[in-house]
């Protein structure tokens, strides 16, 4: 017996609506759906595809849910799983992106982002926190996520940079200290629970279509190539290479590759490349952009939707043409090139994956990655404070009100384990308060 295509396509679909919660919580709500309630799949062949999209750059969440719609209905069911769980984000964050641009300056709305903003400091380093009690379990990858945090915070060294050095010393370590090289099952989560029999069960026979062979291996690498050539040439064709969206393009495709460790490590890249480098947004607004992230359904890493919707639009500020439209242009090519790797990844590595399953744990190099990217995020937050707090740089005055909120959003994630949403609600709630309070003391 096999779900009907029909029944699994309402319920991904679904899926991109309800995902809420970040990495963390998407897998949470995956776990529960097809794990413990509808039993599509069980608990040691999730967590096998699991591993397996932890190890890969990118969203891991999308890419497990790609890889169980792949499992169940072959390639077609893969790529609808994976666009499905991000259309909805896309669209939402479109239509959030034109609203902040065009009426961010009204007061109230702009009470509610300097209330989120330290909201925002807050989750990033609580991020910062939580995967490095996940993955840094030794003193080796303690020194590691240090040197990543000096790296950037003092030499200012570009991500990819950290990424390599931090994949050249794991493979070094994993070969001649391996005890401190090694990591157990993602989000420590047991193999062994059981929930009753699944319709993918632990000794369920893999299906015909995701066995390993070199011609599907060589099939779905061109066309993948296909998919990524066509639209950055014809983007190139239209408007030449020296300008925005083949900028877009190229830069998303890269960020695609090199940024192991889920959706937060691919904040600082993009952060580096859109506001210090090419200069699409400012660091205010990169902020802005990661506090509709996190309320919006969908993987986090959506954000770059909103870089690339800010990018088209501001630049087309000044013409007869609507902006709007090349900002929906720059946020469609920001995702189709963030995401068009994750599809390749698991239609082409699913078959070696499947051929294998029973036990994957972290490479050396990637537990090392991994450890260099907590250091990397700890900057960002860093960065988001000095932003927050001092608005106006070290010559200008603090922001007590948003260090007060920080705080409190720091205690309502450490201490009481507050979720996201909840969080940047309650410090919208409080930017709010304060700007009423402002007018009528004003």
């Amino acid at each position: 017996m096999s779900v009907p295509f029909r029944e699994a396509l309402k319920f991904w679909a679904k899926l991109g609506f309800i995902s809420f919660g970040g990495p963390a919580g998407q897998i949470a709500v995956l776990h529960q759906e097809l794990v413990e309630k509808r039993r599509w799949i069980s608990e040691r062949r999730f967590l096998h595809a699991l591993n397996y999209c932890m190890l890969l750059p990118g969203p891991e969440a999308q890419q497990l849910v790609t890889y169980i719609g792949w499992l169940m209905h072959r390639s077609w069911g893969g790529i609808l799983a994976g666009t499905l769980f991000v259309l909805p984000s896309l669209f939402i964050l479109i239509g959030l992106s034109w609203v902040y641009l065009s009426f961010g300056q009204v007061p109230w709305i702009a009470a509610i982002f300097f209330g989120i903003k330290p909201a925002v400091t807050a989750i990033v380093l609580h991020a910062a926190v939580r995967i490095g009690k996940r993955t840094i379990h030794n003193q080796a990858l303690q020194w590691i996520a240090l040197g990543s945090f000096l790296a950037i915070f003092i030499l200012n060294l570009s991500f990819p940079i950290i990424v390599l050095i931090a994949g050249a010393i794991g493979f070094w370590g994993g070969k001649r200290y391996p005890q401190y090289f090694t990591q157990g099952n993602a989000h420590g989560k047991s193999a062994d629970k059981h929930y009753g029999e699944a319709l993918i069960d632990d000794n369920t026979p893999t299906p015909t279509h995701a066995l390993f062979s070199y011609q599907k291996t060589i099939r779905h690498s061109i066309i993948a190539l296909g998919c990524w050539l066509l639209p950055i040439l014809s983007l190139l064709y239209i408007f030449g290479w020296k300008t925005l969206y083949p900028q877009l393009a190229w830069f998303f495709t890269k960020a695609a590759l090199l940024t192991f460790g889920g959706a937060y490590a691919v904040l600082p890249y993009v952060y580096q490349g859109a506001v210090d480098h090419f200069h699409w947004l400012s660091a205010n607004q990169m902020i802005d952009g990661l506090a509709l992230g996190e309320t919006t359904p969908g993987p986090l890493i959506m954000v770059v939707a909103f870089v690339g919707y800010l990018a088209g639009h501001i630049q087309h500020l000044i013409g007869t043409s609507n902006p709007f439209w090349f900002g929906v242009l720059g946020a469609c090519v920001a995702t189709w090139f963030t995401f068009l790797p994750s599809f390749f990844f698991i239609l082409v590595g699913g078959p070696l994956i499947e051929s294998t399953h029973g036990k994957l744990s972290f490479t050396a190099p990637l537990t090392a990655i991994t450890a260099a990217v907590v250091g990397v995020i700890a900057n960002l937050g860093l960065f988001f404070a000095y932003h927050v707090f001092l608005p106006r740089g070290f010559g200008g005055s603090i922001s007590w009100i948003s260090i007060v909120i920080c705080i409190l959003a720091a205690i309502a994630l450490f201490r009481f384990q507050k979720g996201v949403m909840s969080v940047l609600g309650g410090s919208a709630l409080a930017g709010l308060l304060t700007y009423f309070v402002a007018t009528l003391i004003a």
